[in-house]
């Protein structure tokens, strides 16, 4: 497309179920039963094929649905200078699930160098067409920021970083650069993936950080800090967007809570250009803190949900998206699924065809809302 009009009015986030194809090539890597240049070669084909599902569907953004990836965010991290990780089978309780994850943390300071994820986007550029524009997610550089504070790495992170400053300005050098290499390859339409928003909602998260003797206010300043400050400088002719979700792992969830409390800070301060926003069930809590989004921001309702295959109601969806107008004109909303369908490849609790299901009753939804 000749100019980048992301959000568009029916949308995704980004993540796809892993075909079995995939899947099973990975196995074979990993087991030494086919080479690294074959499975390339099966992950470029897989890729091929959903990005033609993706036009198929009618979207005019599409993504190589994190094919190449085990997890959303950690990733991208292993990618700059000075992290390291290592699976010791630990992870992150989520509601009734443990997350599995790989450890990953600080051995040095953080920096950018060429980072893969930018030779990843250069394979879905080719893609592009006069109607479809291509994709790239990555984590926020708060994710970044709170994985290397987390209890498990805070020592570590403090013998490179004697404070949380001096450890959030090297976090927006390094996604400056790496803004840069995406531009320089052509991206036009990055997003950046945070749950740290989610995260510090609610009851649950104000008594935990109660517990460990730190202002949440302060929390939420610094988050809103690395986000502003890795944005600073970024190229005017580039739509950086950001999706904020409470957890989404094999269909289970992180956190629960409405936006009210972040509303002040992420709604109405942070710099993209839209925001995508989980509202797939009463977890997310509702629409008036929309009032505080900023004038310059569009809002992306994710009302379908990934986590299960039931469709639902069209004019219940509806009337959702008119009762989140009445706190912002709806000219500047867009709808989407609330999450990606495999956040990490382990995926959610749906089919392949469920899953197209559900992106085709987001755009009937639009195309009658918007018409």
């Amino acid at each position: 497309m000749s100019k980048v009009q992301s959000p568009y009015r029916y949308d995704f986030v980004g993540s796809f179920l892993r075909p079995q194809a995939l899947k099973d090539a990975k196995e074979d890597f990993k087991a030494g039963k086919i080479s690294e240049a074959d499975y390339d070669k099966i992950v470029n084909d897989e890729i091929t094929k959903v990005v033609a599902k993706q036009k198929e569907l009618g979207y005019h953004v599409i993504t190589d649905g994190e094919f190449r990836r085990t997890f959303w965010h950690l990733d991208f991290m292993w990618g700059l200078e000075g992290v390291a990780h290592e699976n010791t089978g630990g992870g992150v309780s989520f509601n009734g699930e443990l997350a599995l994850l790989d450890d990953t943390y600080l051995v040095g300071k953080i920096a950018a160098k060429p980072h893969p994820f930018v030779e990843y986007f250069k394979f879905l550029k080719q893609f592009e067409d006069e109607n479809t524009v291509a994709k790239y997610t990555i984590p926020a550089p708060a994710q970044t920021f709170q994985q290397m504070i987390i209890p498990a790495n805070f020592e570590t992170t403090r013998k490179f970083y004697p404070t949380n400053d001096e450890l959030i300005h090297d976090i927006a050098v390094a996604y400056q650069d790496v803004i840069k290499q995406f531009y320089d390859a052509g991206c036009r339409n990055l997003q950046l993936d945070d749950c740290t928003w989610g995260a510090i909602v609610g009851d649950a998260a104000k008594q935990r950080y109660k517990a460990l003797g730190i202002d949440i206010e302060e929390v939420k300043k610094q988050l809103l800090t690395v986000n502003n400050l890795a944005l600073e400088n970024k190229p005017e002719d580039m739509i950086i967007n950001s999706h904020i979700c409470r957890g989404n792992y094999h269909s289970t969830y992180f956190t629960s809570g409405p936006y009210d409390s972040v509303a002040d800070y992420v709604f109405a301060k942070e710099n993209v250009n839209a925001l995508f926003l989980e509202y797939d069930d009463a977890r997310s809590g509702g629409f008036a803190p929309l009032s505080k989004i900023s004038p310059d921001k569009k809002v992306v309702l994710g009302l379908i949900t990934t986590k299960t295959p039931e469709l639902e109601d069209k004019e219940e969806v509806k009337n959702r998206i008119y009762e989140a107008a009445k706190y912002i004109p709806l000219e500047r909303l867009y709808l989407s699924p609330q999450c990606g369908f495999a956040s990490c490849e382990i995926g959610n609790k749906l089919t392949e065809e469920q899953q197209w299901a559900k992106l085709k009753l987001v755009k009937e939804i639009a195309e009658e809302v918007w018409a």
